[in-house]
C-alpha cells in the first residue's frame, strides 16, 4: 500500500533546513534517503568522505561541488551525482539553493565523515 510520507526536520547549524522525506530520521530505511534542503546564500559545509553515493538535484539558486581540485556549480535544474569515498565539499551559490538529496545507502552523521 502507498503511503503518504510527511517530512521531518534535521536540525543543522548555518540557517541551512533539512527536511528528509525518506530515511533513517523519517521512515527508518537505512538503504536510501531523499530529503529537500534549504541552503542560504553563503552556507557551507565542512569536507566529508561519505560511505554513501549521493545525486543533488538543484530546484532553485545553485550549488558549488568541490571535489580533488574541481568545482562544479549545479544551476537549477541540474543534477550531480558523487560517489562513495570521494572527498567532498558543498557550498551554497550567492543566492542561495533550493535541492533534493538521494542518499544510497541513507545518510547518516557518521558516515558523512566530514572533516
Amino acid at each position: 500500500m502507498a503511503e503518504h510520507l510527511e517530512p521531518v526536520r534535521i536540525p543543522v547549524p548555518g540557517g541551512k533546513i533539512i527536511e528528509e522525506l525518506a530515511g533513517r530520521a523519517s521512515t527508518g530505511h537505512n538503504n536510501y534517503s531523499v530529503a529537500r534542503m534549504s541552503a542560504p546564500a553563503g552556507w557551507d559545509e565542512p569536507a566529508q568522505v561519505p560511505v554513501f553515493d549521493e545525486v543533488t538535484y538543484v530546484i532553485a539558486g545553485e550549488i558549488l561541488v568541490h571535489t580533488g581540485g574541481d568545482t562544479e556549480t549545479v544551476a537549477a535544474g541540474q543534477a550531480i551525482l558523487t560517489r562513495a569515498g570521494e572527498r567532498v565539499r558543498y557550498e551554497a551559490g550567492p543566492e542561495g539553493a533550493d535541492y533534493l538529496a538521494v542518499c544510497v545507502p541513507a545518510f547518516s552523521e557518521e558516515g558523512a565523515n566530514r572533516a
